[in-house]
C-alpha cells in the first residue's frame, strides 16, 4: 500500500455505534432481499434478479436497453446480465437483438409474454414490499428513510 502524503490527514474511521448502524443495514437489506426472492420464486417461480430485469425493460422506452444499460440498472457484471437474459430468452421473456444504432451492440426486448410474467409477478413482489419494507416503516419512518437515501445518493 503507498504511504499517504504527510500533508494529508487520515481518514476517519466508525465508532461502535456507526458499525452497529452499518451492519443493521446490510442485514435487513440481506434480509428483505432474501423474504422477496424467496415469495417470487415460490410463487411464481422467477428469481428477483429476473423480475427486475423485466422491470427495468418494461419502463424503458419501447420496452428495449442495451446490454450495457440493462447491466447498469440492475447491477449485474455485463457476463452476469448475458447469462440471466439468455435464461429469460430460453423461457420466451426477452428477445435479444443487434442495436438498431450501430448494429454491433445487442439489445434486449421485452416480449408480450415478459410483460404479462411481470405483471402476474408484480402482484407477488409488491405486496412483499409492502409487508416487508412499507409498513413495518410507516410513513414516517419512510419519510426518514427516504431523506437519508437522499443525502446518501448524492452525487
Amino acid at each position: 500500500m503507498p504511504a499517504r502524503p504527510a500533508t494529508e490527514r487520515p481518514r476517519p474511521t466508525p465508532g461502535q455505534d456507526e458499525l452497529r448502524t452499518w451492519r443493521r443495514y446490510l442485514v435487513a437489506h440481506a434480509r428483505i432481499t432474501r423474504a422477496l426472492e424467496a415469495e417470487l420464486l415460490a410463487t411464481e417461480n422467477l428469481s428477483l434478479a429476473s423480475y427486475d430485469v423485466l422491470v427495468q425493460l418494461s419502463e424503458a422506452p419501447g420496452g428495449t436497453l442495451r446490454m450495457t444499460e440493462l447491466a447498469e440498472a440492475v447491477l449485474l457484471s455485463r457476463s452476469g446480465v448475458t447469462r440471466l437474459v439468455e435464461r429469460l430468452e430460453q423461457g420466451g421473456l426477452v428477445q435479444r437483438r443487434p442495436a438498431a444504432e450501430d448494429g454491433r451492440g445487442v439489445q434486449a426486448v421485452i416480449t408480450p409474454d415478459g410483460q404479462e410474467r411481470l405483471r402476474v409477478a408484480a402482484r407477488t413482489h409488491l405486496a412483499g414490499v409492502t409487508e416487508h419494507f412499507v409498513e413495518p416503516l410507516g410513513q414516517q419512518g419512510l419519510g426518514e428513510l427516504d431523506a437519508a437515501l437522499d443525502r446518501l445518493l448524492r452525487p
